[in-house]
């Protein structure tokens, strides 16, 4: 409780630093990855991230010294080289994007192992700490650095809520941005400059290895909250927030461990956590496919008793389950778990071992039959489907067809008594 109250009272610069330092580039990260993420190019940040590394030790071999300034600038030219190098191999040859994203990775970062060793043999290793660059080491931030840091992060902030529209409307539909008139080009060079960028904000904390992490993962995690792209991107901004605030909180109660690896962890772990329980995870939307099962095998069930009726003109009969699966082939144990769950719903009642439709389930089984032949109609006047071709489509829609659309479909159909088949439409 200590270490917690200490670390929230900022009275430590160092602490402050590495706090704000950390949450500066998560969120930035963040921001611009959101876009990365919904156009596809997540692979993108992986490559800057490596191909920083080569442009790292050439500046420190122009400037002499560790100065970050410098660094940044050497970083940034050579992911936005390595960025151009993919685009141009991508265009002039016969390789895709993804080999030609694994060939500049690979071939960006294995130069810049060769220029830091060449560094770390000369005798300047020790002082220039250039090794600290591959996994990061935010515990050496200084007020330098955050002032650095904040510049950077509100220009990539400002520059994309600037664009947000621009960049939207490229990360959904290119072709649909050119017919519009935008510069699709050069609104995706500006993303492109901004993703390495953003990449070369966070060497420094994270480190080239694991800094295309902070790039992706925050993103890839909201995106199982929202379909809305602001909401999504604020959400990003959130959880890189927060990954930065963990990471830093924990390397400072457990000083052996550092913060950008453990930002990684934090973000990684939102995400996993999105993945499965977020609105649009896996667990919910197996849960509403299975709700949607049970309730389509529901309405079958119901629709199976009046079609049933029908023959004799007597809805109120009791049937047995073998009667049922007479007239419909249908799983034995589906049939009667979706009986118990109609009765529970007093949509059918049960005497010994016969079936029976309550009258608010003939209401119902009565209204599903109508949907499915509306839609049998709509169908074969509209789509000009045979009418022996029109059962299967009929038998998917009406489980989904909401009182606006019934009432179209009989305004379109003129309020129809039969069906194709020549059989009568329930009123």
């Amino acid at each position: 409780m200590d270490n917690l109250i200490n670390f929230f009272s900022f009275n430590d610069p160092n602490i402050n630093y590495v706090v704000l330092g950390s949450i500066l580039l998560s969120v930035s990260a963040a921001i611009v990855g959101s876009f990365i993420v919904l156009k596809k190019k997540s692979l993108v940040g992986d490559a800057v991230s490596h191909s920083v590394l080569p442009g790292i030790c050439a500046a420190f071999l122009f400037a002499g010294t560790k100065n970050i300034s410098v660094m940044l600038i050497g970083a940034f030219a050579s992911g936005w080289l390595s960025l151009v190098t993919i685009d141009y191999i991508t265009a002039k040859s016969k390789i895709k994007k993804d080999a030609a994203i694994g060939l500049v990775l690979s071939v960006f970062f294995a130069l810049g192992i060769v220029m830091m060793t060449y560094i770390q043999q000369s005798g300047n290793a020790a002082q220039s700490g250039l090794d600290r660059f591959i996994f990061g080491k935010a515990a050496t931030l200084v007020g330098s650095d955050l002032i650095t840091f904040s510049i950077i992060a509100v220009v990539l902030i400002v520059a994309t809520l600037a664009f947000f529209k621009e960049f939207t409307i490229i990360a959904f539909d290119e072709h649909y941005a050119e017919v519009l008139g935008l510069p699709v080009r050069k609104l995706d060079l500006l993303l492109t400059s901004l993703t390495v960028l953003a990449v070369v904000t966070g060497i420094t904390a994270v480190g080239v290895v694991l800094m295309a992490a902070m790039l992706i993962t925050p993103a890839a995690a909201a995106r199982y909250w929202t379909h809305n792209i602001r909401r999504m991107v604020g959400l990003a901004a959130i959880f890189g927030a927060v990954s930065g605030l963990a990471g830093a909180y924990i390397s400072y109660i457990a000083p052996a461990m550092p913060t950008g690896p453990w930002m990684v962890v934090v973000s990684s772990l939102i995400a996993f956590f999105s993945f499965f329980f977020a609105p649009l995870g896996i667990v919910p939307k197996t849960m509403k496919r299975n709700k949607n099962s049970r309730t389509m095998m529901d309405e079958n069930i119901l629709k199976l008793f009046y079609q049933i009726g029908e023959k004799g003109n007597d809805f109120s009969k009791k049937r047995t389950v073998d009667e049922l699966l007479d007239f419909r082939k249908m799983h034995p144990a589906q049939l009667k778990s979706g009986l118990n769950r109609l009765n529970r719903q007093n949509l059918v009642v049960k005497d010994s071992l016969n079936w029976q439709l309550t009258e608010s389930g003939l209401e119902k089984a009565k209204k599903i039959v109508r949907l499915h032949r509306l839609w049998e109609l709509y169908l074969t006047n509209y789509m000009d489907i045979a009418p022996d071709h029109v059962h299967n489509n009929a038998e998917e829609m009406e489980h989904y067809i909401t009182p606006e659309l019934e009432k179209q479909l009989e305004k379109y159909l003129e309020n129809p008594e039969t069906d194709p088949h020549g059989t009568v439409i329930p009123k």
